[in-house]
């Protein structure tokens, strides 16, 4: 984990970037604070995502793990009780996002009814309905997929209460993140035969290396589909991502460029000829760029370019200088109220 603490010794530190969908292993309120932009990919393994939510749907309505059980443990088991196509069943989606809106695409094609449910509003792909409230989305749904990040407000969202609305022998599929679904509640409306099956791929604890022991309430459980955290392990995925996250780290160190910071506002600027690039990220307070330009203007530094964007806490500005005078601008800019980083690229 990439901590406050860690980032208060990392004093040269510029960027981190996070090789997956999410960020949850770095403090981003800390990184905010000291200037430090922070890259991952959050579209670069949604296909294998949304691929794997259809495979496991087929597995579970079909009870194709229970079968595969028995094959292997010598016993022949073919019997259609119980099992289902995907084809006119109904697809409940919670979280209509980049994962939400794909999976959502792909199950239509397989010839599912797909209703999703989004704090957002978000304009339907396909024959997609909206759904106003949870309860409706979940009672109406014969698989539901969550596709929501892990906040205080989604910790837990699928709990007890919630669960006596799903409809009797529908089936939930969690790949988004281990926090969201209350386990032990889950486990209950299994047992029950509330639910009819489970696919869980994330878990509000999770092992830090292979071979390490994992545990889980819904071990044990029939036609209950449990993975390591393999949404987006695919061959296909990590390239994306590699490429994908060194991308954007390499375009910010060499030009300032910040397209898909989760800390330090987004510019995306051209290189300028015959001047030197400063970067300057400070807080957010009143009368900074004035002072920048005062300080700059004072000592008669040409700005050549400017640029600034800001958030709820940052400002950034992308200065480009008289090549003659980069070095003092730079020392000026260090001085500047707020300021929490000052680099010249070039």
């Amino acid at each position: 984990m990439v901590t406050e603490r860690v980032l208060q010794h990392a004093k040269k530190l510029q960027a981190i970037g996070c090789f997956c969908i999410g960020t949850n292993q770095v403090n981003l309120h800390a990184a905010r604070k000291k200037g430090v932009v922070v890259f991952n990919a959050p579209y670069s393994n949604t296909r294998s995502v949304a691929e794997l939510i259809i495979g496991a749907s087929v597995m579970l309505i079909r009870k194709i793990l229970d079968k595969n059980k028995a094959a292997h443990g010598g016993i022949w088991n073919k019997d259609a009780k119980g099992s289902f196509e995907l084809r006119g069943k109904t697809l409940g989606i919670i979280g209509y996002g980049n994962i939400g809106s794909q999976v959502s695409i792909l199950a239509e094609a397989m010839g599912m009814k797909i209703l999703f449910y989004d704090a957002i509003t978000k304009l339907p792909l396909g024959n997609a309905i909206s759904k106003k409230s949870l309860k409706e989305l979940v009672s109406k749904s014969d698989i539901i997929t969550l596709h929501i990040p892990e906040t205080s407000q989604t910790k837990n969202l699928i709990n007890k209460s919630l669960l006596k609305y799903f409809k009797k022998g529908s089936i939930l599929l969690n790949y988004a993140r281990g926090e969201v679904v209350d386990l032990n509640a889950l486990k209950q409306a299994l047992v029950s035969g509330h639910l009819s099956g489970a696919g869980v791929d994330v878990f509000p604890w999770e092992p830090e290396k292979n071979g390490d022991r994992f545990e889980s309430p819904l071990q044990g459980l029939p036609n209950v589909l449990l993975t390591p955290h393999i949404g987006g392990s695919t061959e296909e995925a990590q390239l994306n991502i590699g490429e994908d996250v060194s991308t954007k780290m390499l375009n910010y160190l060499e030009t300032g460029a910040t397209t898909g910071s989760h800390t330090v506002p987004e510019l995306s600027l051209p290189q300028q000829e015959k001047t030197h690039r400063i970067l300057h990220i400070h807080n957010n307070i009143p009368g900074v760029l004035s002072e920048i330009n005062s300080s700059l203007s004072d000592n008669k530094i040409n700005v050549l370019g400017q640029y600034l964007k800001t958030n709820d806490d940052i400002g950034y500005v992308v200065l480009d200088i008289d090549t003659k005078l980069s070095k003092s601008a730079v020392e000026l800019l260090k001085k500047v109220k707020g300021a929490l980083k000052v680099r010249l690229l070039y």
